[in-house]
């Protein structure tokens, strides 16, 4: 038994330890080389999975709205959404009317995978006509990061 355990945990760090470049001096690793994907996977959606519809909120006051989506931008489980959308919603959910609100609520309540908002905002992947609204549009410019501001944390409350 402890054979297998040991054998299964040598080949697991075999398949999963990334290839180290040895330098001369005593082999002493001076860097790790990763590979990415040459694509990215996208499966199809499950049939027999469904994902529940985000229950529509009309009579909501457009500040609560605004609030929860505040907390909704910074809490996605997914450090690069949170950076990305944490730091557009401080620069621009205060200035959004009700329209503009309701769009940004759609887009990051609508989708049911996160990684898909990030591939639309990146440019990855194509963003699909019911999301691709002028709030897409402007987190797509805020993704660009022109002004080449450090996104390192999530700005404070």
């Amino acid at each position: 038994m402890l054979r297998q355990v040991l054998s299964s945990t040598s080949v697991r760090r075999l398949l999963v330890s990334p290839t180290r470049c040895m330098s001369g001096k005593q082999n002493v690793p001076d860097k790790i080389e990763y590979s990415t994907p040459p694509e990215i996977i996208d499966y199809e959606e499950s049939p027999h999975l469904p994902v529940p519809e985000y229950p529509i909120r009309p009579d909501e006051p457009l500040e609560t709205r605004k609030q929860r989506l505040l907390y909704q931008s910074r809490k996605r489980g997914m450090l690069e959404n949170d950076l990305l959308l944490s730091t557009f919603v401080a620069k621009y959910l205060k200035d959004f009317d009700a329209e503009e609100t309701a769009q940004y609520d759609q887009l990051i309540n609508g989708v049911s995978n996160d990684w898909d908002i990030y591939y639309w905002a990146t440019n990855t992947k194509p963003t699909p006509p019911e999301y691709d609204t002028d709030v897409m549009k402007l987190l797509k410019q805020h993704v660009k990061n022109t002004e080449r501001v450090q996104r390192i944390r999530q700005p404070d409350l």
